[in-house]
C-alpha cells in the first residue's frame, strides 16, 4: 500500500523546504555583504573622505586626530567630538589653533 500525503503535509514540507532556501540566500547575501565591506575598508582606511588622499593621525591630548596630508582636512571619528565638546570653550580654541597655519 503506498502512502499519499496530504494537502497539508505537502504545504508543510514545501514551507519548510523554502524557509531553508531562504535562509541559505540570507547567509549568502551577508556573506557577501561582509566581503564588500572588507574590500570597501581596505580601499578607504585612511584616506581623506574630501580629497582621497592619506590621513595622518595626530594625538593631540588623548585624542587621535586624523588629518589630511593634502586638503589638510581635520576628521575625527565617532565620540571624539564629543569629548571635544565637553572640555572647556578655551579647549576648543587651543584644539583648533593647532591646525591652523
Amino acid at each position: 500500500m503506498t502512502y499519499k500525503p496530504s494537502e497539508r503535509e505537502e504545504e508543510y514540507f514545501k514551507r519548510v523546504e523554502f524557509e531553508r532556501k531562504q535562509k541559505a540566500e540570507e547567509e549568502r547575501h551577508k556573506a557577501l555583504a561582509d566581503k564588500e565591506r572588507a574590500q570597501m575598508k581596505e580601499l578607504h582606511y585612511m584616506h581623506c573622505p574630501k580629497c582621497g588622499l592619506n590621513l595622518i593621525e595626530i594625538d593631540y591630548q588623548g585624542i587621535k586626530v586624523d588629518k589630511c596630508s593634502s586638503c589638510e582636512g581635520i576628521w575625527l571619528d565617532a565620540g571624539e567630538f564629543e569629548f571635544v565638546s565637553m572640555k572647556e570653550k578655551g579647549f576648543l580654541d587651543n584644539f583648533f589653533g593647532v591646525f591652523k597655519k
